[in-house]
């Protein structure tokens, strides 16, 4: 049995919560407030623990992070004040009535000292470890809260669009919770509902009432409640839907709205936060001319604060961020088992193929020629490939840069040693910085900009092609006829692929499996949820104008969103340029006007027998030292500055790798020319 639990993390998880147990019983009420509380974030996170056995275990782990660090802390203790590192004088200054009681507290002093060194550490270690474990469900509930609210307006849409075409309540349902590929949490949200009727023998109105209240969405949990009551008093279900789709794609705006203002004065505190580092750094060197300040201090404030600085502000931000949930695809086997078999196909997956080799040896040698050929046209089109997989030209540009810096090293091109740095700032930065950043990220932001621009640019007309084909569908033409119309009389990238999908459905494939190996191409979240929403309505009957009218209604909702949202987050990265233009501007001029001038008038004092070195002045500091540390203090912020206006551009660090090109390009050309 031993064997098995060691063999089994979770068992073993579960034995130690088991052995804990009494402690949880000890410290807290089941029906205490704190208890009720994770028990609900615990539902809310799908997390399937139950709440003893879950806070068990965080009492586990908190004592066993406690008693770790509890040692830690004793032999911190020791080492700071037993060896006499750091001397231990008076602490207090009570005075001590009698000499025997002065000698008692002499002989105890040091080992209380230890002793609550280790209980500081201990009481650290037992916080951290129980306080992650608690905040878990919190954290992923939230999660789930944020994932649900944002895709809650397309998931009406969706159930509308079902109502209109026929479906009754309960394979709406059904269908919302196999959606799951599409509409993420909330699909899953629905699956609850549908599984406890299906395995538990629940009713489903009892089951969208439970749902109601464990759902972390106030506005999932409002939306169940009122579904619920048109369901018990026998209401027109298309109607309150209609309603419903209106009302969440006006909250969607408004929340998009707060989104905005807050990032809005996120810009603002990155101003403030950003220069902190800059006048920090003119205070220490000020000091330093008054030999008030150690040069480590410099060193912590370039090579420490701005970073964490930088890094601080980008975790700030993430907690805000309106990026689209979902990867995009839609599940291929949707389409039927040949479409499934060929998804994905290219060099490692080759494809319908597959399936068959091992059978006979001719399929064995289909694979072979296969591979062959899907080899050639990657090395024909290499930047093709790149296009689709831009983090894949990674794997070229890493090695390219190390051995571009590694050669420079070895002869002896680049600084090999500190003072050689500061003898060379700016060649030698460049050497391990700025080759690495221009080897690496310049093509990344080149194909990842291609690869954004390419999908992006199938839904500039999304919305104009979903309303004419609305218009052609009602005119009586079927889906495929009204795909083929649309394409003929438009122009774009959506037009052609509109071609595309009506010639496979001429060649024999499904109409269904041609809309979803086109959006599978392009894998954007917001086209996935259109054309799921289409294909799953042409299945009960090529008359969908309702339906394509509501795709377009909810497609132009997220053109307002996303069109505000670039027009307010542009404002924010004019601001973080401007602020970072700024301290570079300072660095400058500090360095030209200040450093300069000092060396200048130090090489005077030394030429006449007053100073002690060409590049010394009062306090001892080397301006060449201050100089490196100038260019290296704009560049680390060059660097941090593009990566967070390219997340607050479009949630995504990639975003901001052309930013952090850019940026430090600017600090490298002023700096030479100064």
């Amino acid at each position: 049995m031993s064997h098995g639990n060691a063999g089994n993390p979770e068992r073993s998880a579960d034995s130690l919560a088991d052995v804990f147990y009494p402690l949880f019983d000890y410290l807290f009420d089941e029906d205490g407030d704190f208890v009720d509380d994770v028990e609900t974030k615990l539902a809310e996170a799908r997390m399937p623990d139950t709440v003893e056995l879950y806070l068990s275990r965080g009492l586990a782990i908190g004592v066993l992070a406690g008693v770790l660090l509890w040692l830690v802390g004793l032999f911190v203790g020791y080492a700071l004040f037993v060896t006499g590192i750091v001397e231990v004088g008076v602490l207090i200054g009570v005075p001590v009535p009698n000499d025997t009681v002065l000698r008692i507290i002499e002989l105890l002093k040091v080992p209380a000292l230890v002793v609550a060194s280790g209980f500081v550490f201990g009481a650290i270690g037992f916080a951290v470890g129980f306080g992650v474990i608690v905040a878990i469900p919190y954290m992923r509930a939230s999660e789930r809260e944020r994932e649900i609210n944002m895709l809650l307006p397309d998931a009406i849409s969706f159930m509308y669009a079902l109502s209109i075409g026929g479906l009754n309540q309960l394979e709406i349902l059904e269908a919302m919770a196999k959606a799951d590929d599409t509409y993420g949490e909330v699909a899953r949200e629905f699956q609850s509902i549908v599984q406890e009727t299906e395995y538990f023998d629940t009713d489903y109105r009892t089951a969208i009432r439970k749902r109601s209240l464990e759902t972390p969405s106030d506005e999932l949990g409002q939306f169940l409640t009122d579904m619920l009551s048109i369901v018990n008093s026998g209401g027109d279900m298309s109607d309150f839907l209609d309603d419903k789709k209106d009302k969440h794609m006006r909250t969607a705006k408004q929340e998009q709205e707060m989104t905005l203002e807050t990032l809005e004065l996120f810009g603002e505190m990155y101003m403030t936060l950003s220069l902190f580092p800059l006048l920090l750094i003119i205070i220490l060197v000020i000091m330093s001319m008054l030999g008030q300040a150690k040069q480590s201090m410099l060193y912590a404030t370039v090579y420490g604060l701005i970073p964490l600085t930088g890094v601080g502000f980008l975790v700030l931000v993430s907690t805000v961020k309106q990026d689209d949930p979902g990867d995009g695809y839609l599940n291929p086997s949707d389409g039927g088992d040949r479409l499934e078999a060929t998804t994905g196909a290219g060099l490692l997956h080759l494809g319908l193929i597959e399936k068959y080799v091992g059978e006979f040896s001719v399929f064995d040698r289909i694979k072979s020629r296969e591979g062959t050929y899907e080899t050639i046209e990657l090395l024909k089109q290499p930047h093709v490939f790149f296009r689709e997989r831009p983090l894949f030209i990674l794997g070229l540009t890493v090695p390219a840069s190390l051995v571009l810096v590694g050669n420079a090293v070895w002869s002896g091109a680049a600084p090999r040693t500190f003072d050689g740095m500061v003898a060379q700032p700016i060649w030698g930065t460049f050497i391990y910085v700025y080759v690495p950043v221009y080897v690496n990220f310049l093509p990344l932001s080149i194909f990842h900009l291609w690869n954004v621009r390419s999908r992006k640019a199938v839904i500039d007309k999304l919305s104009d092609n979903l309303r004419k084909l609305s218009s052609a569908n009602d005119t009586g033409l079927t889906l495929l006829e009204s795909i083929r119309t649309v394409a003929d009389t438009s122009s774009g990238k959506l037009a052609d692929e509109f071609d595309v999908i009506h010639a496979k459905v001429e060649y024999g494939m499904s109409l269904k499996a041609a809309l979803i190996e086109f959006n599978n191409r392009y894998h954007i979240p917001r086209l996935a949820r259109t054309v799921k929403l289409v294909s799953k309505a042409q299945e009960a009957s090529s008359q969908i104008t309702a339906v394509l009218s509501t795709a377009a209604q909810a497609s132009e909702n997220q053109d307002d969103i996303a069109r505000e949202r670039r027009s307010r987050s542009r404002m924010q990265v004019v601001i973080i340029i401007m602020t970072y233009l700024t301290l570079l501007a300072v660095m400058a001029i500090l360095k030209v006007k200040f450093l300069d001038v000092m060396a200048g008038l130090s090489s005077q004092a030394s030429s006449s027998g007053g100073g002690a070195g060409a590049s010394q002045f009062a306090g001892g500091i080397d301006t060449n030292l201050l100089a490196m540390l100038f260019f290296h203090a704009v560049t680390l912020q060059a660097i941090l500055s593009g990566f967070i206006a390219g997340y607050i551009r479009d949630a995504s660090l990639l975003s901001g790798v052309k930013f952090a090109v850019v940026l430090p390009t600017v600090a490298l050309i002023v700096f030479i020319f100064i």
